[in-house]
Order: structure tokens, then sequence, then C-alpha cells
């Protein structure tokens, strides 16, 4: 069973430290875990290593931690909604690892399912395979990828239920339940905390992966871009 906390910060209590590997859930501003991630910046950790699949934008999500300084190493798959993160790679200040998107999907569950690497043709005869091993099964050349494993998993989740089974929105699931599998320690934050317990067929991760839980706080959601289509016969 996970451990409830009222508040992000207690929920972290004990786990921050200067130059860890923190794994974050969302895709763009979608499933950002804004609760954990404030409790993050606000605990003044420094040296940070952020695996996740972008850097939110300026003074959002993962960007306040740009903004703050602390992070030293990016693990990510898209970089062009941050100007503050595009100039800190620049200037040299944070280190940046590219990776595929479909296969940081895939180094996220690898981690958390054990398995240490695997290959993939993603990224073969690119800078991303530059010093990494290759290998040739059936005539076609691979590159090995390492799974990731975090010291520690930020999540959000829609539903949570008594034994730490998570349910996502729509897509707000995006990469949380591959980050929630890979940490060792694991921290959700959940719109709704329920009662009792999810259907089993509702259930996206298992709580055998959860450690400790919150309750979200209400805010309005943040929206990357906006785009609307103009009404047919709209006047001009």
């Amino acid at each position: 069973m996970p451990v409830k906390y009222r508040a992000a910060a207690e929920a972290l209590d004990g786990v921050l430290a200067d130059g860890l590997t923190i794994a974050v859930g969302g895709f763009g501003l979608t499933g950002n875990p804004f609760d954990l991630i404030e409790a993050v910046r606000d605990s003044g950790i420094r040296e940070l290593t952020i695996v996740s699949n972008n850097m939110g934008v300026d003074g959002l999500g993962l960007g306040i931690l740009l903004e703050s300084r602390q992070v030293r190493r990016v693990v990510a798959s898209y970089v062009g909604e941050n100007k503050l993160f595009a100039q800190q790679y620049l200037d040299g200040t944070v280190e940046v690892e590219f990776a595929p998107q479909g296969t940081l999907a895939e180094r996220l569950r690898a981690g958390g399912a054990g398995i240490p690497a695997f290959y993939t043709k993603a990224g073969v005869g690119t800078p991303v395979a530059e010093g990494k091993p290759h290998a040739e099964f059936d005539g076609v050349t691979y590159v090995q990828e390492r799974g990731i494993v975090a010291d520690l998993a930020l999540v959000h989740a829609h539903t949570a239920d008594l034994a730490g089974n998570l349910g996502y929105r729509y897509a707000a699931r995006n990469f949380n339940p591959l980050v929630a599998t890979c940490g060792r320690v694991t921290a959700v934050e959940a719109e709704v905390l329920l009662d009792g317990y999810l259907d089993p067929e509702h259930v996206a991760t298992p709580g055998v992966y959860v450690q400790r839980l919150i309750a979200a706080t209400k805010r309005e959601k943040p929206i990357e871009k906006r785009t609307v289509r103009e009404r047919e016969g709209a006047a001009a």
C-alpha cells in the first residue's frame, strides 16, 4: 500500500538530494505532475538529471527547474517549446541527451521491467547512435540502448485507489505509466483519490509501483498551444 501524504513536499521528504535522476511524466504540458515539480523546485536541490519527453515551456512544468538552475542534464526527445532550455543547451550549462521518442518510451519501459538494454534500428547512422554498441541481426544493423532506472519518478494520474492503482484520463496518460514503473521511488499526484478500489479493467498502473501518493491541487490546466479552426462562412 502506498503512503498517502497531505502535500507534495511531505511526499518527497527524505527522498530529495543533489544529483538525483528524476523521471517525469507528461507530454508538453499535458499530464504534468505540477505539484511534485514545484516541490522539487522549492527544495532547492541541484545538479539534477531529468528524464522526460520534453522540458515543459518557459515558466511552466519542468521549465521552472530550468529557471531555478537546478538541472544539469536532460534526457528528452523534444526541446522545441522552451526558449530557456534551448539557450542553456547552446550555452553549455545544461547537457542534453536526445533520444527518439519511441526509444525513450522503450528505455523507460525496459528500466521498469528489469531489462538493462535492448537493440533498435531507430537512430542508426545518426548522432543518436554515436558511441553506442551496434550489432547485426538478420543482416540489419541495430544500436544498443540502455534501460532507464530513475532514483525518483514523478507521475500525474487522474484516479488512484487505496492500493495505489492508477487510472489516467485521455492524452494525460502519455508517458506517465512508463515513468511510474522505472523509479526506485515513485510519487504520484492524483486528481481523484478513491475510498475503494478501481475496477481491474481500468487499472493502467498497478499499485505495486507506487510508494507515495497525494491529492493533486485543483488548478486551471495550462494549454501549451490553443489552435482553433475558422468556421466556414465566417466573415473575413
